[in-house]
């Protein structure tokens, strides 16, 4: 990163001082030294060469937009608002700067701002996830909660993946007394950022050729589900920091996506043999073994992950399948029992280890945990159904 830093400043430093260069080619220049800056998160340094760009070029709107960007990095809610305003005079049908000024003015409690501003996004990009988010948070803002339903349940239609959007509707929904479907959005509360499209920004990222830079944009098009382009940001990403066990293991992840399995199995075991101790390489394995009937191996596997990683919920819950399946019921009730004690609210390790209680015959311990899984999770039916089915 410092290197690039310092190649780019000397490879500017002609142009800004070159005698025939004009103001707005010295502001790209400016410019492009602050996204280098703002690429590496030195929020202080990008700022300054932006303030240069933006008073060399005042007409251009990119500057005062990735200044809105600074100040929101900055934690500086009223510099951010300044500046995306003044990006939105010069560009006012721009859709990322609508949507991010909407968002400054949501975080600041001035729903009554961001309203305006996310309706017009709306009506410029129809059905945009970013805009139908702020108008359920101004919503949110305002105890409007059938309007944070209707908003916020469209954002997930449109995108499930918007795992933002379950938190703020599990809280509209309690406020409207249907508590099912509050736990059920709070189960699955995640902070998957949801933004618009943003031109500007991609290539302020793009600037950056580290390692970490690699792995971020890797995972943004993993989330995207564009697998080859994760694939290659996550091999570049190893070409800068080959011993790097997190980008291997994602690279993996990338490749069995693709259904290349004999390249995942070999990121994953290059993964241990780099870290062996990287119990998510070791779960990674364990799927494709099952997936494809090798057992024993699966259980080799993730008995190493639960091993290095004891709270390894996921492991232990494929464990406990695995051994369930196998006729080894004590094995798998213990699995289970261990994911209860670390997360009460996981449905499938109360329901796995009633089924492992019935392999065993105690079915009245299997009627008990049965029932207290239907009055905990009122909204899976299968408790139920398998309460219906159990000897007496």
């Amino acid at each position: 990163m410092r290197t690039q830093i310092t190649e780019r400043y000397q490879s500017l430093q002609p142009r800004i001082v070159a005698s025939g260069t004009t103001a707005v080619e010295r502001a790209r220049a400016y410019g492009e030294m602050g996204g280098l800056l703002l690429a590496a998160n030195y929020t202080d340094a990008a700022e300054a060469w932006y303030l240069h760009a933006a008073s060399l070029a005042p007409d251009e709107a990119r500057w005062p937009y990735y200044l809105g960007h600074v100040y929101m990095a900055k934690g500086d809610p009223t510099q951010a608002i300044a500046a995306f305003e003044r990006a939105r005079r010069l560009r006012p049908m721009d859709v990322a700067t609508l949507v991010w000024l909407g968002k400054v003015y949501v975080d600041r409690g001035q729903p009554d701002s961001a309203e305006p501003l996310f309706a017009q996004a709306l009506s410029i990009q129809p059905r945009m996830v970013a805009a139908l988010f702020g108008l359920g948070r101004t919503a949110l803002a305002r105890r409007d909660y059938t309007r944070v339903v209707e908003y916020l349940e469209q954002v997930l239609s449109l995108d499930a993946r918007a795992s933002a959007a379950h938190y703020p509707l599990a809280l509209a929904y309690r406020e409207l007394g249907e508590s099912t479907k509050a736990d059920a959005h709070l189960r699955q509360r995640g902070t998957v950022e949801i933004g618009p499209p943003d031109p500007l920004m991609a290539e302020v990222r793009g600037l950056l050729r580290t390692a970490g830079a690699e792995e971020e944009r890797g995972m943004r098009a993993l989330e995207n589900r564009d697998y080859k382009s994760a694939a290659d940001h996550f091999r570049q990403g190893l070409e800068l920091a080959p011993d790097n066990p997190s980008l291997q293991h994602k690279l993996g992840t990338a490749l069995w996506q693709m259904g290349d399995t004999r390249g995942a199995i070999d990121a994953f075991e290059q993964t241990l043999r780099r870290a062996p101790n990287y119990a998510e390489a070791h779960y990674s394995l364990a799927v494709i073994a099952a997936s494809n009937g090798r057992m024993t191996e699966a259980t080799r596997h993730l008995t190493a992950a639960v091993k290095d990683e004891p709270s390894y919920v996921e492991a232990r819950l494929l464990l406990g399948q695995i051994l369930g399946g196998t006729g080894q019921y004590d094995q798998a009730a213990a699995q289970y029992r261990k994911v209860m004690e670390i997360d009460p609210r996981v449905p499938d390790a109360r329901f796995g280890y009633a089924g492992a209680l019935v392999g065993l015959r105690r079915f009245d311990e299997a009627r008990a945990v049965l029932t207290e899984g239907a009055r905990l999770f009122p909204d899976q039916s299968r408790f139920a159904e398998a309460l219906a089915r159990l000897p007496r």
